[in-house]
Formats: C-alpha cells, sequence, structure tokens
C-alpha cells in the first residue's frame, strides 16, 4: 500500500505570513481502503501569533487531525467520498482547506482533471471558463466584516468583464449576505451565518461585459455553512414521569428520556450522551437507577429486596438528568430535565385486624352500626391492595348482620340490619375474615390475622305487647244493635321472662262507635253502625286500639281493627231533579226526565218504582213514564195555565222489604215570547194541586150534609 501523492493547487504568493491555511486545497488518491491509524497528509495552519489553543474539525468523522497537523484515519474504510473539509480555528485565526479525492485513473498533475470530477464536489463538468469551487463557511464567525470566503475564477481575458452573483442571500431574500469583487472575483460574506437557520445556499455566479451582456455562464456556487457547537440539547417532551412496580427485576426498563439537539446531527455537536447528575431521595441507595449514555433508557440497578415501596422514606424519586453533546466530552454543551419515578404498590402485604376479637352490645329491636373492626394494611391506601373487603363466614345463619367497608377508614362497619330478639338469644358470635380488592402477589397468602372473632351482647328492652293477628278483620250488618259485641282481641307480651299485665284501650275510633273491655279485649258498639257514614271507605270501617303491659316504664302495642259492614236497606230512594220548567202555549209535553238514586247497595237500590199520586178531578193533567231501572219522564197531557203546579210523585227500591219516598216536583208553566222564558209571575198564580183537591173536598163534603 502507497502513500497518496499530493498535489499542491494553491500557495502563498510571497513569503509574508498571511493567517491560516499555507495550502487551501490538496488532491489525494483514492486507495483500495483507508487503514485505521493511517496518516494521510499534513496540514499546516500558521495564525502567526503562536497557534495558540488550534482546534480542528473535520467534515467526515472517519477522520481528524492531530495537533501538528496530521490526517489521520480513525478506521478502515474503502470509501471516504469525494471531497473532505477541514476547518482550523485558533484564538487568532480561522480558516478552511478542502480535500480532493480522484480515483487512481485520473490525471494527477493536471488542473484541468480536477475540474472533472463529478456531483459531490460541487464542480460542475463542463467546459466552460469559470471555476466555481465549492465554498465552506463555519457559522458563527466574528467580525469584522466583510469577511472574504473564497474566489471564482475565470479563464476568459475579456477586456472589461465582470463577475455576477445572483441568488437566494445576494438578491432574494435573505438579501446582502454574499457579494463578489466584479473585477476580482473575490466572494466575501457580510455577517455571521447560522447553519440551524439556512445549511446550504445555491448561488449563481456568471461573467457580463461591459454592457451587462451575459458572455459566460451562469455557473452553480455552492456555499454550506459549517456547524458550529452552538445549540444546548433540549428537553421537549416532559413533564417526564415513569413507573417501575416495587419488587422488579435488577435492569427492569423505567422510561426513556430523549432530548434535542438543533446541531447538525452528522456531527459531533448533536451526537448526545445522557448521564443522572442527582437522586432525591438517595435512600436505600444512592444510586437506584442507571441511564444508558446513548439511548436514554432509565433502568433499575438495585435488587429487588431494596425496590420494596413500603420500606421507602417515599415512593416518589426524583432524577436531575444530563444531556451533554460532543458525545460527552467535557467540551459539549448541557441541557438537564427532571425525571419522576414512581414505585407503584403490589398487593405483597395482606390486611390483619388489629386483634383477634371485638366486643359489641346491641338493644333488641335496634338496627344499624353495632361496632367498627379496624385493620392493618402496609399497601398503599390509593390502591385494591389496600382496600379491605369483609366477609362473615360463621354465625350469622339468620342473615341478621351485615358488614360493609368504610371507604375513607378502611374499617369494617358491622351492622344489625333485622332486629334481635333478646328472649330467642342474649348472645351471638360472629367470624370474620377480611381481604384486599385485588388479589395477592403468588407468594404471599392470608393468614390468622386476617380473620377475627366479635361477641355481640343483646340487652332485654321492655318490649310492647303484639296484637295477634295483626291487622284484625271482622265483618258486622249496619244497625246491629248498640252493646253488640264486635270482636274481643288478644295481644300477647314478647317479654316471656317478666310476667306482665296486659290492658286494653281505644287509640282511633274515628265515628265514636266502639269501647274495649280494658281486661278482656271485648270490643263492642256504642252506637248504631252506619254503612253509609263518611267515615267508611269501601264498606270498611278502621279503629285503632292499644295494649299496654305493666313494665316501667310501660310499653304499648298497637293493633288495627277492619269491620267490613254489611249493607241493610235503610235509606229510602231520592228523586232529582225537584224543579221543571215548561212554556204553557209549548207543543213538547215532556217536561222532565226524573231519576232515583239510593246510599244503599244491590239488592236494596233499583231498579226503581216511579208512581204519580192518585189525580182527582173531572180529568187527568199528567202521567210518569218508566224510561229504564232509574229514571222516567213525566209528560203533561194538555196545556196549562200559567201558574206552579206541585205533582206528588213517590219512588220505591227494590229491598226487602222495600223503601218508598213520597215526594213533590215543582212544576212552573211560563209564558215563553220571542225564545224567552217569562216565570216571574207563576208565585202569585202558583197553584197546589193538593190545596185544589181538598178545597173541593171540603166543598164537595158541605154540599151533602
Amino acid at each position: 500500500f502507497f502513500f497518496p501523492q499530493v498535489l499542491l493547487l494553491a500557495c502563498a504568493e510571497d513569503l509574508a505570513c498571511v493567517p491560516g491555511f499555507q495550502q487551501k486545497v490538496f488532491y489525494i488518491e483514492q486507495p483500495f481502503e483507508f487503514t485505521e491509524d493511517q496518516p494521510v497528509l499534513n496540514l499546516e495552519f500558521d495564525d502567526c501569533k503562536g497557534n495558540n489553543k488550534l482546534n480542528f474539525e473535520v467534515s467526515n468523522p472517519d477522520f481528524k487531525v492531530e495537533r501538528d497537523g496530521s490526517l489521520v484515519v480513525l478506521k478502515n474504510i474503502s470509501e471516504a467520498g469525494r471531497a473532505l473539509f477541514v476547518h482550523a480555528r485558533s484564538e487568532h485565526a480561522e480558516d478552511m482547506a478542502e480535500i480532493l479525492i480522484v480515483g487512481a485513473n485520473e490525471k494527477h498533475d493536471a488542473l484541468k482533471e480536477i475540474f472533472k470530477i463529478e456531483g459531490n464536489l460541487g464542480i460542475p463538468r463542463q467546459k466552460r471558463a469559470i471555476l466555481a469551487t465549492p465554498i465552506l463557511i463555519p457559522e458563527n464567525q466574528r467580525p469584522p466584516f466583510p469577511r472574504s470566503v473564497g474566489k471564482v475564477i475565470s479563464s476568459e481575458g475579456t477586456e472589461g468583464a465582470k463577475f455576477r452573483l445572483s441568488g437566494k442571500g445576494v438578491d432574494q431574500d435573505p438579501k446582502g449576505i454574499f457579494r463578489i469583487n466584479e473585477i476580482s472575483g473575490e466572494v466575501s460574506v457580510t455577517r455571521a451565518l447560522d447553519r440551524e437557520v439556512i445549511a446550504n445556499y445555491e448561488l449563481e455566479v456568471e461573467v457580463t461585459d461591459i454592457s451587462g451582456k451575459t458572455i459566460d455562464g451562469p455557473v452553480r456556487l455552492d456555499i454550506s455553512v459549517i456547524d458550529q457547537n452552538d445549540n444546548r440539547p433540549m428537553f421537549k417532551e416532559g413533564p417526564y414521569v415513569g413507573h417501575v412496580m416495587e419488587g422488579s427485576p435488577t435492569g427492569t426498563t423505567v422510561m426513556r428520556m430523549t432530548a434535542f439537539d438543533a446541531d447538525d446531527s452528522s456531527t459531533d455537536n448533536a451526537l448526545l450522551r445522557y448521564n443522572i447528575l442527582k437522586q432525591t431521595p438517595t435512600k436505600p441507595s444512592p444510586n437506584m437507577f442507571y441511564i444508558d449514555p446513548e439511548k436514554g433508557d432509565i433502568v433499575t440497578v438495585v435488587s429487588p429486596v431494596l425496590l420494596d415501596r413500603e420500606t421507602m422514606e417515599t415512593p416518589k424519586y426524583e432524577l436531575v438528568i444530563e444531556a451533554k453533546d460532543m458525545g460527552g466530552l467535557d467540551v459539549g454543551l448541557t441541557g438537564t430535565a427532571t425525571a419522576t419515578i414512581l414505585i407503584d404498590d403490589k398487593n405483597d402485604h395482606p390486611p390483619e385486624f388489629t386483634k383477634k376479637e371485638f366486643q359489641a352490645t346491641v338493644k333488641e329491636g335496634v338496627t344499624g352500626v353495632i361496632v367498627n373492626l379496624t385493620v392493618g394494611d402496609r399497601d398503599d391506601p390509593a390502591t385494591g391492595a389496600w382496600r379491605a373487603v369483609y366477609t362473615i363466614i360463621n354465625g350469622n345463619p339468620g342473615q341478621s348482620f351485615e358488614i360493609h367497608t368504610n371507604p375513607q377508614t378502611n374499617e369494617g362497619m358491622l351492622s344489625v340490619v333485622k332486629p334481635l330478639d333478646y328472649e330467642i338469644s342474649a348472645f351471638h358470635t360472629l367470624l370474620i375474615k377480611v381481604e384486599n380488592e385485588d388479589p395477592l402477589i403468588p407468594d404471599i397468602a392470608y393468614g390468622p390475622s386476617s380473620t377475627a372473632t366479635v361477641q355481640i351482647t343483646v340487652e332485654d328492652v321492655n318490649e310492647g305487647p303484639v296484637f295477634h293477628p295483626n291487622p284484625m278483620t271482622v265483618t258486622k250488618q249496619e244497625n246491629i244493635p248498640i252493646g253488640s259485641v264486635v270482636l274481643t282481641v288478644n295481644a300477647t307480651d314478647p317479654d316471656t321472662l317478666q310476667h306482665q299485665t296486659i290492658r286494653y284501650s281505644v287509640y282511633k275510633d274515628p265515628a265514636g262507635w266502639l269501647e274495649i273491655n280494658p281486661t278482656n279485649g271485648t270490643i263492642g258498639t256504642t252506637a248504631i253502625l252506619d254503612r253509609e257514614s263518611p267515615y267508611v271507605q269501601n264498606n270498611k270501617y278502621t279503629a285503632l286500639f292499644l295494649a299496654i303491659d305493666s313494665g316501667n316504664p310501660p310499653a304499648t302495642g298497637t293493633g288495627t281493627l277492619h269491620i267490613t259492614l254489611e249493607d241493610v236497606n235503610d235509606n229510602v230512594p231520592s228523586l232529582y231533579p225537584t224543579l221543571a220548567k215548561v212554556c204553557d202555549d209549548a207543543k213538547d209535553l215532556r217536561v222532565v226526565v226524573l231519576g232515583a238514586s239510593d246510599k244503599d247497595l244491590h239488592p236494596n237500590t233499583d231498579p226503581f218504582k216511579f208512581e204519580l199520586s192518585k189525580q182527582s178531578g173531572p180529568e187527568k193533567l199528567w202521567r210518569i213514564t218508566k224510561i229504564n231501572n232509574t229514571h222516567a219522564q213525566v209528560i203533561l197531557l194538555q196545556n196549562l195555565k200559567k201558574a206552579n203546579y206541585n205533582i206528588p210523585i213517590s219512588v220505591t227500591d227494590s229491598g226487602k222489604p222495600p223503601l218508598t219516598n213520597n215526594t213533590e216536583l215543582k212544576l212552573q208553566v211560563c209564558s215563553c215570547k220571542k225564545s224567552k222564558m217569562d216565570c216571574s209571575a207563576t208565585d202569585a198564580l202558583h197553584i197546589s194541586m193538593t190545596l185544589i183537591l181538598l178545597s173541593l173536598f171540603s166543598l164537595f163534603c158541605k154540599s151533602f150534609p
């Protein structure tokens, strides 16, 4: 393997010290392979002031420049591209050198052959007279400006010819960044560049005559901005919160931290490395976690035993994470973020009663909570691994007890849901177990402390007597004689061990019809029972009675009596309406339709029988005709004079025996003119048919002594 030959393309024109690379363009032959640690060529940089703090940067990361200027290969590579660019910077100067790489079959000693290098050299393959070599400019250059960055060469020697530069950065926005000396072709930049804003400029250069007419070109001029490490890494996706289950194996991945660097991702300027700067708290180990320096993955590094949530000061850890560019070198820029890691609970601690036996006392007949059972659980109170579930597993055959969890305290609230009876059992023993909502992990089981006994003592209470049955029902006919026996009630005292006596009294008797013997409980009537009374609803009369024991203080029981009353035909029918009007010249002599009603029930009501009392006189004036079982029609047999008439009518129900109501229908005969009825004078002309008949009968009797 041979060292590449080097061809000098440009050199200093005199012996005076010119700051920068003393040779700016190199030509090397592409070998079969670049070998690791192989020196390629020597670069000479001189800032004319001692090269203090000299630093080199190479565009290809597979190469580096040593302090003495040697270009060295960092690893075996077969392809390095068509060009390398080396940027040098010291306290007093900076400059760029270009290294062109060509194949072995290309001529080494002819400058025109260099101009035939293809695409990625940025030198177009053409036979024009303009040579526009790509220009590389470091970003963030310091003043003074304008600063020369390159030169365009033309082989044409036309008198008065001028260079003209155009494109984005010249006469297009952002305007005025670059300009060209129209005579010498020297290209200069007018201000500092920012690669993160614009990384490449594609300009065009042409040669014009004195009149401004293009005589050569345009030719493309590429300007690339070389990245400087001027952007710190940034964490943009926060907040960063990760979770890991307690007891997780060493090496468990918790979360990934990712930072962003705006610098060139193909350079070390954006090559990030991660590190944990601080962990809070520092117990049980100051190094609970590790971060992969390249990927940013945070993993656990302590044993599962130390990752125990219940023994930690707090289940929350905060890590200050640093991201540093330049591959983590000391010269790199840094950015930080805080990662919060929460140690999640798993159900590795069963709940345990605070004592093996609990005591409770409850009065008989009372319901509600009688005791709160307390438990301890070391798991996270915000999870199902802490929340308790209680079960009565023995001693509750009658389902008199229930237990529920208090969601705030996790206590078991034991309640009586069915009243207890001292006389049946004065003591109860319950066996209760407690579990978690979530299942325990496989290697943990519920132990003896997860069950407890509750001893319940029932206190005797003076209970009120109880009626048997309650309510009590009986059926009686209405109108039974006063003093009749309705029923004898029976009440017993649940306090069988106290041997108490019972006395009775009336509590509620809305109609005042009843009385009760205070000693034997016999209920009798003090008034007539009336089924038609407003105190009777649906044929049923209701009264309440008390049974009072002899305890101190006495206890009372209430009994309800329902008396169903059977109907008796004790109400005469009523007739409606009782007033009718008719015109004295009426053509329709059907005066009125009469209806009858009865407060009694069938068969003591309809069908009703309607009749007129006997009519006296030379001719009959009206008649009555049955329409149906409850209605009849009164019809005049001739027109009558204007007057008031009382028509005697009797209506009889169908009861056994039947009852008859004799009543009168008042009939007003009025004058009617122009559809108006005038009954005003009928009172003065009032004629009672009964009086007329009586008068006629009296005269008849006087005529025949």
